[in-house]
């Protein structure tokens, strides 16, 4: 199998599950290495994500590690299925590879939770909008590379309007709606927008007004991703993380903005009324 110098979080997360499955399995690399004639060397690097896998091997180690949810192997499997390309591939070489992470947890995720109190979230954003993010980059990003990441934020709203669209559920502080990059005119257009998409069947925006005083995570941004199975869900925050004590936190951040925020009615009378006084 080919392997790759710097491993997609997909793909380390891939390994981390088959080293959680051997370990609880109480199997060692020498066993696993065994049945699929490899050396240990090649096992610890599947682990750590940086030898690929196929999904006939994953399903071969899932067995012998006597796995009986089968729904979990063929998430596994999936995780392992490197004939699917995504569109963020093109972008490989050009961006940051964090960047690619993000929208490749976004397009595989059955459901998005996201946190944000200074700017919206990516796949809500309008161009104007996404480009004043980037322009207020410090050192100042080129022209070139701000435009290329406008082009690929953009790209990830393909989310929303697909064939089988993700459902996102995004909780915007206030502060985040009057926050003006770009000046009056792009954040008018960027809350115009915030309004139509929030029509969206499988889109929430709910709004945390400032009168609710301090909030949990409010020094980041954090985005929730549910899985096909619950054992993959995955949040980045100030990374990437799958661990269940941080995964359980963000569950209860993301609770807590449920319980506080603005209903999705208000909400979008809420923005209406921003948009008014600009």
């Amino acid at each position: 199998m080919p392997t790759r110098a710097t491993p997609t979080e997909r793909q380390k997360r891939l390994g981390a599950e088959l080293r959680k499955m051997r370990v609880a399995a109480g199997r060692t690399t020498e066993y696993a290495a065994g049945l699929l004639g490899l050396d240990r060397t090649k096992i610890s690097n599947m682990e750590l994500g940086v030898r690929s896998t196929s999904p006939e091997r994953v399903r071969l180690l899932a067995s012998n590690y006597e796995c009986s949810d089968q729904r979990y192997v063929d998430a596994l499997a999936e995780l392992a299925n490197s004939r699917k390309r995504g569109w963020w591939e093109q972008f490989r070489g050009s961006l940051p590879q964090g960047l690619l992470d993000v929208a490749e947890l976004e397009w595989h995720a059955t459901r998005l939770r996201s946190e944000q109190a200074v700017h919206l979230p990516g796949p809500l954003q309008v161009g104007s909008y996404a480009r004043a993010v980037f322009d207020a980059a410090l050192p100042p990003l080129p022209r070139s590379e701000v435009e290329l990441r406008v082009i690929f934020r953009l790209h990830r709203q393909q989310i929303l309007e697909r064939d089988n669209p993700v459902n996102c559920v995004a909780y915007v502080h206030e502060s985040a709606l009057r926050m003006q990059f770009g000046g009056r005119a792009v954040a008018r257009e960027q809350l115009q927008h915030l309004c139509e998409v929030s029509e969206l069947v499988n889109v929430e925006v709910r709004v945390l007004p400032v009168e609710a005083g301090a909030f949990p995570g409010a020094g980041h941004a954090v985005l929730y991703a549910e899985g096909e199975v619950p054992q993959l869900d995955s949040a980045h925050g100030p990374e990437f993380t799958h661990a269940d004590a941080q995964l359980a936190k963000y569950r209860e951040h993301m609770d807590w903005m449920h319980a506080r925020t603005l209903g999705v009615r208000e909400s979008r009378d809420f923005v209406h009324h921003i948009v008014r006084q600009l």
